[in-house]
């Protein structure tokens, strides 16, 4: 549930991650990795992330990244024992 604080609405990190089906720990490290917004420490303990750093965690969660060349060869001959 949505936490309303002086009129701003925050999602914890388990809404966060839930919504976007990821585990807490992807979010931490996403997090620790600088990737995503730090969000804010709620009374010392919990982490909420505003809408629009969610927004933001959304965006990066369903991110598109294209294959750079020569990957597809270089995973064929891993798995060929080195021919190919």
């Amino acid at each position: 549930m949505a936490l309303v604080i002086d009129g701003a609405v925050y999602l914890s990190e388990s809404e966060v991650a839930e919504r976007l089906d990821i585990s807490r720990q992807t979010l931490w490290r996403w997090r620790q990795d600088g990737k995503i917004p730090q969000g804010h420490r709620y009374r010392g303990r919990q982490v909420l992330f505003s809408k629009t750093e969610f927004d933001a965690i959304h965006s990066f969660a369903n991110r598109l990244e294209p294959i750079k060349a020569g990957f597809d060869q270089a995973q064929l001959r891993l798995f060929s024992g080195g021919r190919g």
